[in-house]
Order: structure tokens, then sequence, then C-alpha cells
């Protein structure tokens, strides 16, 4: 078994995991339900996985984790926006 596919099976998996939930946020822009701490680690948690991957030129590794760092940075920018509002 090639150790890529092994990758981009589970990049498929995490990635695809995270999208309706980022989509129900995006969709209906209610966040408050969600912790902004937990997704300020996150976001800073894939951003640091997105770095590691494109360190090992690991295309799994880049391609989950550019298009989840996309979805977490806008609900935490929806979140962060949220706290500002009356």
């Amino acid at each position: 078994m090639d150790i890529d596919l092994l990758g981009y099976a589970a990049a498929f998996l995490t990635t695809a995991s995270f999208v309706p939930q980022a989509w129900k946020v995006i969709r209906t822009r209610e966040t408050h339900a969600l912790s902004l701490a937990m997704y300020v680690m996150f976001s800073s948690g894939v951003a640091l996985w997105l770095a590691y991957g494109i360190l090992l030129a690991s295309w799994p590794l880049i391609a989950a984790n550019c298009v989840t760092l996309v979805l977490a940075l806008i609900i935490l920018v929806m979140k962060i926006r949220e706290k500002d509002l009356p």
C-alpha cells in the first residue's frame, strides 16, 4: 500500500468530518455555543500542521490542512465578530 494513499484517506476523512459543522455555522451565522479559546487553539494547531506538511512536502497534509484552516478561520472570524455585537 502506498503510504500517501493512507495519508490522503486520513486527510479526506478528518477534513470531511469538519465540513458539515463548518457549513452549518457559516450558513446560520450562529457561533454563540462555540468556544473562542477552542477555535483559536484549533486554528493555530491546523496552521502548524500545514507548516509541517509544507516542510515535509506532504501533499496529503498540505491539502487537508489548507481546507480545514480556511474553514476554521472563517468560523473564528465570525466568532470574534459576534463578541463585538451588542
